[in-house]
């Protein structure tokens, strides 16, 4: 899609000699398209719903989805335990059936912690790890870079940069991405940042170096706008409402009809005002509570139970979010 020097494959290992001295990568696996950060069902009692779990992942592969990343913002990965963690894992490894690689976040408060969380995503059988800086330790570029690259060395899949500032106070910038990406330290970035000039900016740097980063957008509204720069994929917390859309959306644009492309993204920013109803929520309500509410109607999940201490929306707000849902054509009757 980018009109820069040619890329290679996103999400495999350069043909350069890493300069740093962790062992090579040896990425083969492809990451593009439409990767869903899989929502995690819970029961009432607060507990993950294993058979929410296995129908809402059999139904994104189903609609044609191109890989799943678990364990996100949107799977309320900060509110579980390490077993919870693991139970999602291990629940959408098995039932994604290798139809699509597994991207797991190892998401933690400092390097050890988010070491111990990417072995673990290792041992339940994702396909690739997706860490962020660390989440509470005050840590500046350097220690960053050595943070990202600990992880790296601890893990025998590719590991991708998750830049998302609202949660971890500092935005990685894209010359630290690329060099470690020319490197081989990286194989992604996964960027949640919403600075879509700063996104523009990486995939020109990244073309530019001859870096082999695969660059996923979490930018959902924009979607068209960030392919036809040249992202290579996109995480959008919607698709667990709308998956067949999103995948709608990117066979368009791969067949470079982008005023079609246009037309259904105007449609999915549409259904995207769910978000906007919990008004004076916090942010994990207002987006995730959303989802779980139309991914409920829509017989997905069998609750719209947040993680505690989060409550679920309020009956009238929920209310609207099912009307935007039912608008858009995707609940029955």
């Amino acid at each position: 899609m980018s009109a820069a020097a040619p890329r290679p494959t996103p999400g495999t290992t350069p043909t350069t000699t890493p300069l740093n001295p962790e062992p090579e990568l040896l990425v083969t696996t492809p990451f593009r398209g439409i990767v869903p950060p899989v929502l995690t069902p819970l029961t009432t009692e607060g507990e993950v719903d294993v058979a929410s779990l296995e129908r809402l992942v059999d139904h994104l592969v189903t609609e044609g989805v191109h890989g799943l990343f678990v364990l996100g913002s949107t799977g309320e990965v900060a509110y579980l335990t390490d077993a919870q963690r693991d139970v999602v894992v291990r629940t959408v490894v098995r039932a994604a059936a290798g139809r699509v690689p597994v991207m797991g976040g190892a998401i933690d408060l400092t390097t050890a912690r988010v070491v111990e969380q990417a072995k673990a995503l290792v041992a339940g059988g994702v396909d690739a790890v997706v860490a962020t800086a660390p989440v509470y330790a005050l840590n500046d570029l350097d220690e960053i870079e050595r943070h990202l690259r600990a992880v790296a060395a601890a893990v025998g899949v590719p590991l991708f940069a998750y830049d998302i500032p609202v949660r971890v106070r500092t935005k990685l910038p894209a010359d630290l991405l690329v060099r470690l990406g020319t490197e081989g330290v990286l194989a992604g970035v996964k960027d949640s940042s919403g600075d879509d000039v700063g996104f523009r900016r990486l995939v020109a740097a990244n073309a530019a170096a001859g870096s082999p980063l695969a660059l996923f957008t979490g930018h959902e509204v924009v979607v068209d706008g960030m392919l036809l720069l040249g992202a290579d994929g996109v995480v959008p917390g919607l698709a667990n409402v709308d998956a067949g859309g999103y995948v709608r959306l990117w066979d368009l644009a791969q067949a470079g009809k982008w005023d079609d492309a246009r037309v259904e993204q105007d449609r999915i920013a549409a259904l995207f005002e769910i978000v906007f109803q919990a008004r004076g929520r916090s942010g994990d309500a207002a987006g995730v509570g959303a989802f779980k509410v139309a991914a409920q109607r829509q017989g997905l999940i069998a609750t719209e139970t947040l993680a505690f201490p989060v409550e679920p929306l309020a009956d009238d707000v929920a209310a609207r979010v099912e009307e935007i849902t039912r608008a858009a054509g995707l609940l029955r009757g």
